[in-house]
């Protein structure tokens, strides 16, 4: 891997820490359609998708806990939402990256695309219509909620390679939280379940195996790893400037840069 090739991935890195933090997600809306687009796939059933799975899980790490640490200086995160969300999330998770191990990898990618567009819809709808926030005092909702709130998006984000906030914000925001809550929350969350899950998908990365002809070529952790870290590196960065960002700019223009983000990267990765 050469020098200009590190660069475009840490690049990469940047620009999906700097989503992630800004909007609460793992960053996966942009490294997945990204990779897909410029280092693309081996055959037809899109089986290096896997790699770009375990990889951007990784990430996600990285860009959860940037952000995590912004938004606990600024005290926006509820320690009795995390303390509901991190088990149940984390299960769904492993159950999540299991069933994916067993499915072609364009499957998880048309899936991601379509909850993208589910996500775009929502913000837009709720932008224009204006919907009001709820208070910043507004009491944490019931402990049932935040489980099964949290199995199903684990389970989806397993499933889908991703850190989970792209559902987590919104569930969190119609549960009855504010949406700077709902951001804090999703990234106190994401940085724990994703090791989890980032671990599982590597230690199953092996096992996936290449359609016929090509059958006896298998996936390595290596070739995830190669994004991985300069990916890593540049989330950082990114990561902590969306978070910081994240708290600067109005609510309204907050939402809307958030759905105009993911509409452009599920365009990409429909095209694609």
């Amino acid at each position: 891997m050469d020098l200009f090739e590190i660069l475009i991935r840490t690049a990469l890195g940047v620009v999906a820490g700097l989503v992630g933090g800004l909007a609460g997600l793992g960053g996966s809306i942009i490294m997945l359609p990204a990779m897909a687009m410029i280092w693309g796939y081996d055959d037809e059933e899109q089986t290096r998708h896997h790699v770009y799975m375990a990889a951007a899980m990784c990430v996600n790490v990285v860009v959860a806990l940037s952000s995590t640490i912004m938004h606990a200086k600024k005290k926006a995160a509820r320690k009795d939402v995390l303390m509901s969300l991190v088990p149940s999330m984390t299960a769904g998770m492993a159950a999540g990256v299991m069933m994916a191990g067993e499915s072609p990898g364009r499957w998880s990618l048309i899936a991601f695309a379509g909850f993208i567009w589910i996500y775009c819809a929502y913000n837009i709808i709720t932008t224009i219509k204006k919907i009001p926030d709820h208070p910043v005092d507004a009491p944490s909702p019931a402990h049932w909620k935040m489980v099964i709130i949290g199995l199903f998006v684990g389970l989806i984000s397993g499933y889908l390679g991703i850190g989970g906030g792209i559902l987590l914000v919104p569930l969190l925001q119609m549960s009855g939280l504010p949406l700077r809550h709902a951001i804090a929350g999703s990234a106190g969350v994401m940085w724990i379940s994703s090791i989890i899950g980032a671990s599982l998908k590597l230690y199953t990365l092996p096992a996936i195996h290449y359609p016929p002809p090509n059958e006896a070529e298998y996936l390595t952790i290596a070739d995830a790893m190669s994004f991985v870290i300069p990916v890593g590196v540049g989330a950082i960065v990114g990561a902590y400037a969306g978070a910081w960002i994240a708290h600067k700019i109005k609510l309204p223009h907050l939402k809307l840069v958030i759905a105009l983000i993911l509409a452009v990267a599920s365009i990409k990765m429909v095209m694609r």
